[in-house]
């Protein structure tokens, strides 16, 4: 009774978001009442419930996603992932261009959000495909699978941040496995996807392009790579100390203190202003300006996390956690697939990869330990599970179909299968490494 009870609670929330377009952060509180009704819980315990689901989720990740947000707002506004554009191009070349596309995309998809980082691209893409006569699909696919797979895995995206969160997992630990998964997912749905589709036939919209600032006044090359790369940096330097270094050593507290996600973004955000944004008063007012309009444009990211958060908590303290976890003692498939399972059908269901995955969260997380798997491979396992197959319920897909004006059939052969091979390749990846440990 409880399983169709949880079946019937995300059908609900599917529902509300796609056919009755409720905002996905209405849905999940809506979802969270029926829930916690339909589940039995006391009435005036169900409100008290949600308001600590939404307390416990925001708190460890209010500080992350929004300075996470400052940071990428500043990188692409500085003009410094421009000067990291023109730096991979030149090093790659004409021969090697795909390649040089694909590192930039990697390389700035780690502070930017997609939606960012994929606009900011689009002018770098049509040049290349203008300049050099290639076919547009061929040459765009591979740098915005790297844009992906950097938003699906790689912490501080909201996504990959509040999985970490939910499972308690370790944010430095999980953004190296997730470094060595992305690798050959990149490759494999990127460039080697790419040399399938030659000839779909794509006359790129440049109404859709934006200018590039001189070279002259981009910010070094030093500092735009150093900035971008600092949080990435911070987590894997204090992941590998921690690990190395004897547990009595004095040096333990101080890594796990600058370690600390928060502290990293924190961090980061500091050395960005000064690198990027000046220290005179009039750069430090435009700066400022440029981090309240970042945190604006999470503010919606933040509220569908709560609404998860509270959605949570409901099955939690409702004794669905315990009753599932029973349940999926005597299911003879992998945790690990399992959750890639859930996370998918949603995804495919809903076209949020971050719904899709908070949800699956929710279902999956108060059972970690009992599940007996490496939380941080379940955050990946979600995470990657959250990409499959975007098709016309996903926001996704349309910008990619009107940027590079294609039909709904080449979208999907191009845009769909390739975010479905980031999807099976990187479960592969994880349980390559669940293999090891």
């Amino acid at each position: 009774m409880i399983l169709l009870l949880v079946i019937a609670c995300i059908g609900l929330l599917v529902l509300l978001i796609t056919v009755a377009k409720f905002n996905p952060f209405l849905a999940f509180l809506i979802t969270s009442l029926v829930a916690g009704i339909s589940m039995g819980m006391p009435l005036e315990l169900i409100s008290k419930s949600i308001q600590k689901g939404i307390g416990d989720m925001l708190g460890s990740l209010v500080g992350v996603i929004a300075l996470g947000a400052m940071l990428g707002k500043l990188v692409a506004q500085s003009g410094a992932a421009q000067r990291i554009a023109s730096v991979m191009m030149g090093l790659f070349g004409e021969k090697y261009i795909q390649w040089g596309l694909v590192c930039t995309g990697f390389i700035i998809g780690i502070p930017l959000f997609y939606n960012v980082g994929f606009v900011l691209m689009i002018p770098l893409i049509f040049s290349v495909v203008y300049q050099y006569k290639l076919p547009a699909v061929y040459i765009g696919l591979p740098m915005l699978a790297s844009l992906s797979v950097a938003h699906g895995f790689l912490p501080p995206h909201p996504s990959p941040a509040a999985l970490v969160a939910q499972f308690h997992a370790d944010m430095g630990q999980t953004l190296l496995y997730g470094i060595i998964i992305a690798i050959p997912t990149i490759i494999i749905a990127g460039p080697l996807y790419s040399l399938t589709l030659k000839n779909i036939s794509s006359s790129p919209n440049l109404s859709f392009a934006t200018t590039s600032e001189p070279n002259q006044i981009l910010p070094s090359t030093f500092l735009s790579f150093f900035t971008a790369l600092f949080p990435v940096f911070m987590m894997a330097g204090t992941t590998i100390l921690t690990s190395i270094l004897p547990s009595d050593s004095p040096l333990i507290p101080v890594c796990k203190l600058i370690g600390d996600p928060a502290m990293v973004m924190l961090l980061a955000v500091l050395v960005a202003t000064a690198t990027l944004g000046g220290l005179t008063s009039q750069a430090l007012s435009k700066t400022m300006n440029t981090y309240s309009e970042a945190v604006k444009d999470v503010a919606m990211v933040l509220l569908i996390i709560a609404g998860a958060g509270a959605l949570k908590q409901v099955f939690m303290e409702s004794g669905v956690s315990d009753t599932m976890a029973s349940l999926l003692k005597n299911v003879s498939i992998h945790p690990l697939i399992l959750g890639w399972l859930i996370s998918a059908f949603i995804r495919v269901c809903l076209g949020s990869a971050t719904v899709a995955g908070l949800t699956t969260a929710g279902i999956m997380a108060p059972m970690i330990e009992t599940l007996q798997v490496d939380p941080n491979l379940m955050v990946l396992s979600i995470g990657v599970g959250s990409l499959m197959f975007s098709h016309v319920n996903d926001p996704g897909f349309w910008m990619f179909k009107e940027y590079f004006n294609l039909s709904i059939k080449d979208t999907i052969r191009s845009w769909s299968m390739m975010e479905t091979l980031v999807a099976v390749v990187g479960l592969i990846g994880v349980l390559i490494i669940n293999s090891f440990l």
